[in-house]
């Protein structure tokens, strides 16, 4: 078998497996490979063996080789492509079963991605040989200067724990944020996904949720009141508007019987009543939809009971000054006139 030699600062060595942990390859070492044409297969397999126990270098007393570290980046490629699996498969399978709160399972999901790469990099710094709480206080004094660099994405992290613990939001609710509204697709570990009515993605900064008022439609409870104004001339009879209104609501098949509609005449306008009607709709989603169907019915019905929607009308008194000052130049001709014969 061919020898392969190593040329370094230090007396030449046969192998490429070094004798002790003393032996370790310099950075400014440089090797001296045969032509790969002379290899056996034999040979190249053992070359390549020999090359991934090279130690690179050394982190508490442990020597760290080719082969480490090639191990510890697949094991850390490994847990992630494990861990984003076991998420959806919890989220779109097996929660689902068992628990109806779609959010909910959402951030079970989500925490349990969490949980397995939290325990992948724990084993892959194992398996390097690296003892975790010796770096727990090199950690420590970089997260200092970590804290003090990156403020916002330390911030919006924690924020990003506390929306998934305390769930203020969760994936499907309607919510509106910075004057942003749209539907939470999807809470990550630094920002949340919203799709507004547009079918835009916005992203948005998990502190957001956190430290601003957050408008969260579907909270609990995905109904909601619906306010229709509609005003009605004064010529009107106000039975028949309280009868077109009623009937509008109770033909509706996207308003609830219970909490029941109410009509309300708020105030007396310029050129009309201002009425209001009350509805429950059973999803915030659709509510411009059902605003849409309410406000071409009662449109419809209006003109079935022959009531009025006026317009704003303005009444404009003019006072010409022109009269009044050709009288007061008749007087004082007048006046002239008479000084004169006197």
């Amino acid at each position: 078998m061919k020898k392969f030699q190593i040329t370094t600062s230090t007396p030449q060595v046969d192998s490429l497996v070094t004798d002790s942990a003393d032996n370790i390859i310099s950075a400014d070492s440089a090797l001296n490979l045969p032509d790969p044409s002379e290899y056996t297969v034999g040979d190249t397999f053992e070359y390549i063996w020999d090359l991934l126990q090279v130690q690179l270098f050394t982190i508490q007393n442990t020597p760290v080789t080719f082969m480490k570290v090639i191990v510890f980046v697949l094991l850390l490629i490994g847990f992630s492509l494990l861990a984003s699996f076991v998420k959806r498969t919890l989220n779109n399978r097996i929660l689902p079963r068992f628990i109806k709160d779609s959010g909910l399972c959402y951030t079970l999901s989500r925490m349990s991605q969490y949980i397995i790469i939290v325990i992948g990099i724990f084993i892959s710094f194992q398996f390097l040989g690296i003892n975790m709480t010796g770096l727990a206080v090199i950690f420590g004094f970089l997260s200092v200067g970590i804290g003090f660099g990156l403020q916002n994405v330390t911030s919006n992290f924690i924020s990003g724990l506390i929306v998934l613990f305390e769930r203020p939001i969760s994936v499907g609710d309607r919510v509106s944020v910075s004057d942003i509204e749209g539907d939470v697709e999807e809470i990550n570990i630094r920002s949340t996904k919203v799709k507004t009515l547009d079918n835009i993605s916005i992203i948005v900064p998990n502190s957001e949720f956190v430290s601003r008022n957050v408008i969260n439609f579907s909270h609990g409870d995905t109904t909601y009141r619906l306010s229709i104004d509609v005003g009605v001339s004064y010529s009107s009879d106000l039975d028949k508007v309280l009868k077109a209104l009623n009937e509008v609501a109770e033909e509706s098949e996207d308003v609830l019987k219970y909490p029941e509609h109410d009509v309300h005449l708020r105030s007396f306008g310029d050129s009309s009543w201002d009425m209001k009607l009350l509805v429950w709709v059973p999803d915030v989603k659709k509510r411009y939809k059902v605003q849409n169907d309410l406000n071409q019915t009662i449109v419809r019905k209006f003109a079935e009971y022959d009531i009025e929607i006026p317009f704003p009308q303005r009444d404009l008194h003019v006072r010409s000054g022109l009269h009044e000052g050709k009288k007061n130049t008749e007087h004082g001709s007048e006046d002239s006139k008479t000084d004169s014969d006197k």
